[in-house]
């Protein structure tokens, strides 16, 4: 066990127990504990491979290569729409935990397995992406934007469309898109660099925040 992680595990919160149980039976596979993001994460070889954490109405194992996985049991689902690697194992409470103990013990030896073997998950880019009504009448009104749009690399348009759709109502669809034209008609990827100084060009390193 990690020590920095004793006050993530001590903190009292409605899935307390459930995530001190979790934390043992993940524990049993001698992975290795590290706190990462402030959540604790269970690497080998220094590659990360889940995490153990907990939303409002679950605790949770996230296995991040998890589309890897056979799921023999059919328990594993995506954390979101446009997941393509992680999947998450949710509990409800700790009888579910402890029932399931066999199960999750048996996905993180085969996580391990998998590790060790050097598989890893690749990309479904010919999955199209479809896009929000607002961004399909953006490119209708201003072509040159379009035209801007479809020049970004594949990855570049996925995040812009991950965070566009990620907005629940239509306005904010569409100000998001707003606010974000300006640097899709100068090439820039959402999380690339526009004040020049990031060290880690072209993604943005947070130097803009020294300014």
């Amino acid at each position: 066990m990690n020590a920095e992680l004793e006050g993530f595990f001590e903190k009292p919160s409605r899935w307390q127990v459930e995530l001190n149980e979790l934390r043992k039976i993940v524990l049993e596979t001698g992975i290795i504990e590290e706190l990462k993001w402030k959540q604790p994460c269970y690497t080998m070889d220094g590659t990360n491979l889940l995490m153990v954490s907990s939303f409002k109405d679950f605790a949770f194992v996230s296995f991040l290569n998890g589309s890897l996985l056979a799921d023999t049991e059919k328990v594993l689902v995506k954390p979101g729409e446009n997941s393509q690697f992680s999947r998450l194992m949710r509990f409800k409470n700790i009888e579910e935990v402890r029932k399931l103990k066999s199960t999750l013990l048996a996905y993180v030896y085969e996580t391990i397995e998998t590790h060790k073997a050097g598989i890893k998950p690749v990309a479904d880019k010919s999955k199209e992406l479809e896009f929000p009504e607002e961004l399909l009448q953006k490119f209708e009104i201003d072509p040159a934007f379009k035209t801007a749009f479809e020049a970004l690399t594949p990855g570049r348009q996925r995040a812009y469309h991950i965070y566009f759709t990620g907005a629940k109502s239509s306005k904010a669809r569409a100000s998001r898109i707003e606010s974000y034209t300006e640097r899709i008609m100068n090439g820039k990827g959402f999380n690339d660099c526009i004040c020049g100084l990031s060290k880690r060009m072209p993604n943005c390193d947070g130097s803009h925040k020294y300014l």
